[in-house]
C-alpha cells in the first residue's frame, strides 16, 4: 500500500471513530510504528487531524474549535431531545422561581420544553443570555423570560462579557441548566471560548442547584478554558456511557448522572 493511500485511509477513520493510537494503527496497516507517526505528521500538517499522546484526534476536536449555532443545532438532534427532556424532569414541577438557561443549544431545547410543560408557568421565570432562546419564548405570555444583555458574541448568539457577568452574578435562580464543550474526570467542564466560559463559571456560581447537559460526544474530552470542576455541579445529564475514569471521578464529587 503506498503512503497516500494509507494515509487517506487514516484520516477516514480518525474522522469516523474520533481518535486513533499508533499502536493500534501499525497493527491494523501492518507497518512500522514510526511509519504511522510520519503518517500522522503529514495529516496534522495537512490540517486533517492533530497529533495527540499515543495517537490523533479530528482537527475539528481540537481545544479551540467550535461550531457554529447553526452546525451544533443540526447535530444529535435526537439525542438533545431526549437529554433535554430529561433535564427539565429534575426540576420540580411548579417550581415557582427561576431557572437560569445557558446558550448551548441542548439548553434551549430543555428551555422550550420547560416552557410549555403544564405546571404552572405563570410565577416561572426564565433567564438566559442566548439570543435564539429568548426570541424562540418571546410570544409566550408564561413563563416570564428575562434576557441577560451584553456583548453579542455571533457565533453562539450569546450575551457575553462585563455586563453580562455582572447582571448573573447579582441574581440567585433555583436551577441553572449549563450547556458544555467538554466533560473530563479531570479536567471539569470546558468550552473553547474564554468569554463563553466566564459567563458559565458566572452562571454556576450563582445558582443552588447546577443541571448540566452533555450529549456523548463530549464525554471524556477537554476543551481549551475550564469553567468549573465536577465539584461545583449537581448532576449531569446525558446520552452515553462515561469512562471508568470519568464515572468514578462523578461519583467522588457526588454528581448525579442521569442517562436519558
Amino acid at each position: 500500500m503506498y503512503a497516500t493511500e494509507r494515509q487517506q485511509r487514516i484520516a477516514g477513520i480518525v474522522i469516523d471513530e474520533g481518535r486513533v493510537s499508533v499502536t493500534g494503527l501499525s497493527a491494523l496497516f501492518g507497518v512500522a510504528q514510526e511509519t504511522i507517526r510520519r503518517d500522522l505528521d503529514q495529516l496534522q500538517a495537512d490540517g486533517v487531524l492533530l497529533r495527540v499522546h499515543g495517537g490523533a484526534v479530528p482537527a475539528s476536536r481540537t481545544s479551540s474549535a467550535e461550531q457554529s449555532l447553526a452546525a451544533r443545532e443540526a447535530t444529535a438532534t435526537e439525542a438533545k431531545e431526549r437529554i433535554a427532556a430529561a433535564a427539565i424532569d429534575l426540576i420540580p414541577r411548579g417550581l415557582g422561581g427561576a431557572v437560569h438557561i445557558d446558550a448551548g443549544t441542548t439548553a434551549a431545547r430543555a428551555a422550550r420544553l420547560l416552557a410549555v410543560r403544564e405546571d404552572g408557568n405563570a410565577s416561572l421565570t426564565l433567564i438566559t443570555n442566548s439570543i435564539t432562546t429568548a426570541a424562540a419564548l418571546s410570544h409566550l405570555s408564561a413563563p416570564a423570560v428575562r434576557v441577560i444583555g451584553g456583548r453579542l458574541r455571533a457565533l453562539t448568539a450569546a450575551a457575553v462579557g462585563a455586563g453580562a457577568i455582572e447582571q448573573i452574578t447579582g441574581l440567585r435562580p433555583d436551577v441553572a441548566i449549563i450547556g458544555t464543550n467538554a466533560v473530563h474526570a479531570d479536567f471539569g467542564l470546558s468550552t473553547p471560548d474564554e468569554a463563553e466560559a466566564e459567563v458559565k463559571r458566572a452562571a454556576v456560581s450563582s445558582a443552588r442547584r447546577v443541571i448540566v447537559v452533555a450529549d456523548a460526544s463530549k464525554l471524556g474530552e477537554e476543551s481549551l478554558v475550564r469553567f468549573c470542576s465536577l465539584e461545583d455541579i449537581d448532576a449531569l445529564v446525558t446520552d452515553g456511557e462515561p469512562d471508568p475514569e470519568l464515572r468514578d471521578a462523578l461519583r467522588a464529587a457526588d454528581v448525579d448522572l442521569v442517562r436519558a
